[in-house]
Formats: structure tokens, sequence, C-alpha cells
């Protein structure tokens, strides 16, 4: 298994990236908080899930090692397949998902785009002897700069199934939460927008 890479950010898209590795382009799938930590030319370091198929070699891309071991931990619930584990990391950091497993919190599961009350049922009878409690040591997610989030949080709303006019439309909603940061955050303007999409 590739446990992760290094190497030169070839390319940023929606939902993926290519890190340069041996002469040799890596596609790599990652969720938005991800790839807004990623810059184009610059060297990076991203923990790497394998997923086997029998038509396909998938890799998924993460910020972190804890990231990733949630993506995987995800995956042996019941109907949990890598892009519902990956959307879930999207929406919520490794330690909210902990915690609404601990706490049974079915409310904050199910805004995950794709997981109904059902399936945070399963998810939670399935992983609560299993995820652990939430970690006061996990680092924040990186930030993007003021003047590119919004391409970012309408590219990884697209990359979640949305389309773009719904993309969009979240974006001016959730505009006024970025208005008095110097550096607003990708992932919690995701999670905020994802949250807007969910009420309409």
């Amino acid at each position: 298994m590739i446990a992760f890479v290094r190497g030169p950010v070839a390319a940023i898209g929606v939902d993926s990236c290519v890190i340069e590795v041996g002469g040799v382009g890596l596609q790599l799938f990652c969720h938005p908080g991800t790839l807004a930590g990623l810059r184009p030319g610059q060297e990076a370091r991203v923990s790497t899930s394998m997923v086997v198929r029998e038509d396909s070699l998938t890799l998924y891309g993460f910020a972190d090692d804890d990231e990733k071991q949630l993506f995987e931990l995800l995956q042996t619930a019941s109907g949990v397949g890598p892009r519902l584990a990956q959307a879930a990391l999207a929406v919520l950091s490794p330690d909210q998902i902990r915690q609404a497993v601990a706490n049974e919190d079915l409310a904050m599961l199910v805004k995950v785009p794709g997981i109904g009350k059902k399936g945070a049922q399963r998810i939670v009878l399935e992983l609560k002897d299993k995820i652990g409690l939430p970690s006061r040591s996990v680092s924040g997610r990186p930030l993007q700069t003021a003047n590119d989030w919004r391409a970012q949080v309408q590219a990884g709303l697209i990359g979640l199934g949305w389309s773009a006019r719904d993309a969009e439309d979240a974006v001016i909603a959730v505009s006024p939460l970025a208005v008095d940061q110097a550096e607003p955050s990708v992932p919690d303007l995701l999670r905020a927008a994802l949250r807007t999409l969910s009420k309409a």
C-alpha cells in the first residue's frame, strides 16, 4: 500500500491533485480542505489511502494521517464507500466525527450529503466501539487566502455533486462569514455552505 506521497504539486483540479513522484504524476482524489493547503509547484507531503477495485486502483489524499485513518475506518461501516467517507471529512473534522459517534449525534452526521438518518444510525452502531474519543491535539486545517476561497468552496460543492448554480448561491449565502477574516477558512466555509444547501 502507498501510505503517503511527497513531491511537487503538478496540478490542482476540482476534486483531485497531481503530485509528481520520481517523474510520474500520481492523481490523488482529495476533499476541498486538503486541496486548499496545496500550491502548484510547491512540494507537498500528502497522506494517502489506496482503494482497490476490480477495474481500478484509486488513491485518495489527505492533509494528515488522522484524516486518512478516519477515512479508512468510516468505510468499515455498512453502506459507506470511499466517496461518502471523503464527503464526511469535507464537512466534518475527524474530531467532530468522533464526537458525533460517541454522543450518538445523528443530527451532526446527517449534515453530510449522502448520509440519511438510517445511515447515521448504522455508522454510530458499527463504529462506536472502534472510533475512539476526540483528540485535543488534532491540528487545524490549512487556510486559504481571502481572494480565492470562493472558487475553492464552489469547486468543492460541485465536486460533491451540487449544481454550479446551487454552489454559486451557497457561496453568496456564506460570504458574510468571511468578511472580517483576513484568511477565510475554506473547510469551515464549505461546511457552512453545505448546511445552507441542506436547508434548501
